[in-house]
């Protein structure tokens, strides 16, 4: 009688079932640190007391400009270095900036922490997803980005609130702290994980350095102008001459990215029409999403008197929607295509902003108003980054789904750094009922703009695998 028991896996194919959670726990985290310390800028003052409101709100902006700017050339070092090297320094800077940020004695401290921090964050990103595309079937694809999805809409939606609760329950401090375990776990797990191959020819080179400091130099600068023009005014020669060298570094980073040969952004990628219009929607997405997380918790906390913890707990339901949208809209992007999902879930959006401006007031309305827009919101949060991030990476060849993931979400945090400037501008320091809407307002928009972008998203098929030649890589 023939043998009929079923053969052992082997070490490396179990050491490969834990790539989903490996690259889940990496997005979240890196996710999570862009909007746990939303509620952390009253509590610094305590230890801080000599630095500005605006100074303080520094330590969010820090972590967008650094991430923003080194998202892409990190998904271009992935494939240059390998998935598993460039992740495994990723995890373990993340781990190591946290603990840095957690015992920072003054404020420049925990700024150079905290951007380095983000720095590790943009390594963590596309060397997690490339790590989880480039062992899945192409036809299981869309179900993988819609889980790894789901982890970064879920941390994003929940940041705030985990923040407040830990805020309150200690200090500033412990929003770094937790970090540090969940980094050493992922280093362990990581670790066992079989090695992988660079794609890169031989002699390539690292991206292009100059760019990559002129792209962040760029986008910091223009973000210090927008913070900065309720003290010193639009019209104000500083703001405009902050602008103006900040536009100008993006112009040559762009510049030198068309002309280098290992580009601090992969422009070429844009070739594709189906990438170029998901790296918009993203950004105005990105515009749109982190004020809106932000003003949330000043309207629970300033204007409706909720505790940090309850100010929490009352923005977590749109994070549970967030998740299951994302990963529903996973298994149906492969069915339906990206563009219901984008234009869909940003639309949902735009209705809860409506709707919230239109009802919200200084009377506390959780049931009536804040409960139902959230779930709503956070339904469209998930279609949304699973929609982007789908478009993105299927449109070109698996050879550069880590520069691509990268591109791709870099033009989220760079929408994400401009929008948080234009909340600063908007939010005087006494806020009132009209400043709040203003800002909702001004998230609305964004995300119109954002729903009619998604209209020209294509549908498209999962790309055959790896074996494609390096001409696929910008297909349209």
């Amino acid at each position: 009688m023939a043998d009929t028991t079923a053969a052992p896996a082997s070490p490396a194919s179990t050491r490969r079932r834990g790539v989903p959670v490996l690259a889940a726990g990496a997005t979240f985290l890196a996710m999570l640190d862009s909007t746990v310390t939303n509620l952390a800028v009253p509590d610094l003052r305590g230890d801080f007391p000599d630095a500005s409101v605006a100074a303080l709100s520094w330590v969010i902006t820090i972590y967008f400009v650094a991430f923003a700017a080194l998202l892409a050339p990190s998904g271009r070092l992935a494939d240059l270095i390998g998935r598993r090297s460039l992740f495994l320094l990723g995890v373990g800077a993340f781990t190591a900036m946290s603990l840095a940020c957690a015992l920072a004695p003054n404020l420049p401290t925990l700024l150079v922490a905290r951007g380095l921090q983000g720095a590790a964050a943009a390594a963590m990103i596309p060397a997690s997803l490339a790590l989880l595309l480039r062992d899945t079937a192409p036809e299981r694809r869309g179900g993988a980005i819609g889980l790894w999805s789901a982890a970064g809409a879920a941390a994003a939606a929940v940041g705030p609130s985990l923040g407040g609760v830990l805020v309150d329950a200690f200090n500033w401090r412990a929003l770094f702290l937790i970090n540090v375990p969940v980094g050493l776990l992922m280093l362990a797990g990581a670790a066992r994980l079989p090695r992988t191959a660079a794609t890169a020819a031989a002699g390539a080179r690292v991206p292009d350095l100059v760019g990559t400091v002129l792209l962040g130099g760029g986008v910091g600068a223009i973000a210090l102008g927008v913070t900065q023009t309720q003290e010193w005014a639009w019209g104000d020669t500083r703001t405009i001459g902050v602008l103006a060298a900040g536009a100008a570094m993006v112009a040559a980073a762009l510049w030198r990215s068309a002309r280098h040969p290992v580009p601090a952004l992969e422009i070429s990628l844009w070739r594709s029409r189906t990438f170029a219009v998901a790296n918009l929607a993203s950004a105005l997405y990105g515009a749109a999403l982190y004020p809106w997380l932000l003003v949330g918790t000043l309207v629970l906390i300033e204007m409706w008197d909720y505790s940090p913890t309850k100010a929490g707990l009352a923005m977590t339901p749109g994070a549970f929607t967030a998740t299951a949208a994302a990963i529903v809209m996973g298994r149906l992007t492969g069915r339906f295509g990206v563009r219901p999902a984008v234009t869909g879930g940003m639309l949902i959006i735009v209705f809860a902003g409506v709707w919230t401006m239109t009802r919200l007031s200084e009377e506390p309305a959780f049931l009536t108003l804040w409960l139902p827009m959230g779930l709503l919101a956070g339904a469209g949060m998930g279609m949304v980054t699973t929609g982007t991030s789908s478009a993105a990476a299927l449109s070109v060849s698996p050879l550069r789904f880590a520069g691509a993931t990268g591109l791709n979400t870099t033009a989220r945090q760079l929408g994400g750094a401009l929008g948080l400037a234009a909340f600063a501008a908007l939010m005087p320091a006494a806020a009132a009922l009209d400043d709040y809407l203003a800002v909702y307002a001004f998230c609305t928009t964004a995300a119109l703009a954002a729903a009619l972008t998604g209209l020209w998203l294509t549908v498209r098929a999962p790309h055959a695998p790896a074996q494609n030649s390096p001409k696929e890589e910008v297909a349209a």
